[in-house]
């Protein structure tokens, strides 16, 4: 049985570990708060630029002169898997269930006999992957030091895969992020990119028809990449909020525990001292009956 000094030192420790998850937590909420927001923001801009894609590749559909970015190269068979991760953990199962899900594509598509590479925005998911697919992974982006993301860093990343699908490195390219709904559910989403996967329009009846000027191919030539890189900025800004969120409940969940084990651990404490100081007082009591 441990020492009641042992049983202090622990309890300390478990206070101090306390303190600093308690803290931990509301850094969380205070940065959930600017990501959400941004997360939020973004969308409406994402959406309106697919509206905008579906309408003008719907004038192009089928034409030879569509660009590659939306027709593809006619090919599936090298995937390119762009898995957004975090820089940290102690944030629950954020990274794991977005490397978890880009780990079940990368099976599915091999079992197919296709060839898999990887592209890992974040230390955390290089560092799962890494285990399995180390040979595999063409390129790891760091965001280390970020204090906050601006589409800079998207496009950084966005010319980079354009680069690699111009010189023939890959045929289709998916997105693997973590999608924010609330501080307790973020859904881990793979989103095709490359070619362009653009949904089809749930309107019926008749529609408008659009007279583009310049040309339909000139604009995609140049709304295309901006579309690659729109979707990559949302991806980051809903992983942001999705991280922040994940962290706060992980250390929300993490200081209750503590508490829990802190009353636990007094409690033994407590018993010990007493039986010691009962053991103590019958030794005492026994000595002085012997005289």
């Amino acid at each position: 049985m441990a020492s009641l000094k042992d049983m202090r030192v622990r309890i300390a420790a478990t206070k101090a570990t306390q303190k600093i998850t308690k803290a931990m937590q509301m850094v969380a909420a205070s940065k959930l708060r600017r990501a959400q927001a941004a997360a939020e923001a973004a969308r409406p801009y994402a959406e309106r630029m697919e509206k905008v894609l579906r309408n003008i590749a719907a004038a192009v559909a089928g034409s030879d002169s569509a660009p590659r970015l939306l027709a593809g190269t006619g090919s599936a068979n090298v995937h390119l898997l762009v898995v957004c991760t975090g820089e940290r953990g102690l944030c629950g199962p954020f990274n794991s269930a977005i490397v978890r899900l880009a780990r079940e594509r990368a099976l599915t598509l091999a079992g197919e006999g296709r060839q898999v590479k990887f592209l890992c925005v974040g230390r955390k998911g290089y560092d799962q992957l890494k285990r399995q697919f180390e040979k595999q992974i063409v390129e790891t982006i760091e965001l280390r030091g970020v204090r906050q993301l601006e589409v800079q860093h998207a496009e950084s990343i966005a010319h980079k895969i354009t680069a690699l699908f111009e010189a023939s490195g890959f045929d289709v390219c998916t997105l693997f992020f973590s999608r924010f709904r609330s501080v307790i559910a973020q859904v881990p989403t793979a989103q095709q990119i490359i070619p362009a996967a653009v949904p089809a329009s749930t309107q019926s009846g008749a529609r408008a028809s659009y007279e583009y000027e310049p040309e339909e191919e000139d604009i995609l030539a140049e709304l295309l990449p901006r579309y690659v890189t729109t979707e990559i900025f949302r991806a980051l800004l809903e992983n942001a909020a999705s991280e922040q969120g994940a962290r706060m409940t992980a250390m929300d969940n993490a200081t209750r525990n503590a508490g829990e084990m802190i009353r636990k651990q007094t409690l033994t404490y407590n018993r010990t001292r007493q039986a010691m100081i009962t053991k103590e007082l019958i030794e005492i009591i026994s000595g002085a009956e012997a005289l």
